[in-house]
């Protein structure tokens, strides 16, 4: 079943003013990148920067590519997140070791068939996760690819799953809408598709693509 209004993570936040125009289009969470491989990562004193902008009842996500559980550790004691974003290899045992809500990505892979891998074993590897993120597989990058995978696998998650799935990969306003009826998740996840550049938000392309969200979770 479609949640009355798809929620909706803008992740990739690296500047006040992006996570203000995101806020105030109607973000749901907004996600900061704690890898430092990353065009988008941020430091703690940027992070904390950037979050005292942001108006009340909008959750903060960090996200993490296989860290060591000091780095997770330090960033948990120099600015306060809701959730912890994991995207790399990490087990189920150490997304819990730090008493907060998580959600696991995981990467769909292309088959040899030409039909995506099925990711249900690696979801129910996670039964504790607060949500599983499902993005499109890039051998040389975690996440941000701005790549679509096979979306009926993910409505196949969405059927199968007893965790809420997040889609991600791809979305933007001309598809969203799509990526709403068609595979009907709990919450959608995006970063390169409200960019004017990696790390650097369009606040017309963020109003745009909310206003496609509403219109069709009305």
């Amino acid at each position: 079943m479609i949640p009355r209004r798809t929620r909706v993570k803008i992740c990739g936040i690296t500047r006040p003013s992006d996570a203000l125009a995101a806020a105030q289009a109607g973000a749901d969470a907004l996600g900061l990148v704690f890898y430092p491989a990353s065009k988008r990562a941020v430091s703690t004193t940027q992070a904390a920067v950037i979050q005292s902008v942001t108006p009340v009842f909008v959750s903060w996500v960090g996200l993490f590519v296989d860290p060591e559980p000091e780095q997770v550790k330090s960033v948990l004691n120099q600015i306060k997140l809701d959730c912890l974003q994991f995207h790399g290899d990490e087990d189920a045992g150490f997304c819990e070791s730090f008493g907060l809500p998580y959600m696991k990505a995981i990467r769909v892979k292309p088959g040899r068939d030409g039909m995506a891998t099925d990711p249900m074993p690696e979801i129910t590897a996670h039964p504790n996760a607060s949500a599983i993120l499902l993005d499109a597989y890039d051998p040389s990058m975690p996440g941000g690819t701005g790549k679509r995978f096979d979306w009926r696998v993910a409505r196949q998650c969405v059927e199968a799953s007893e965790v809420p799935i997040v889609l991600a990969g791809g979305l933007k306003a001309s598809n969203v809408g799509k990526a709403i009826r068609d595979v009907q998740p709990w919450a959608l996840d995006l970063s390169s598709g409200v960019e004017s550049e990696p790390g650097l938000k369009d606040p017309a392309l963020i109003d745009a693509f909310f206003d496609e969200v509403n219109r069709v979770s009305n």
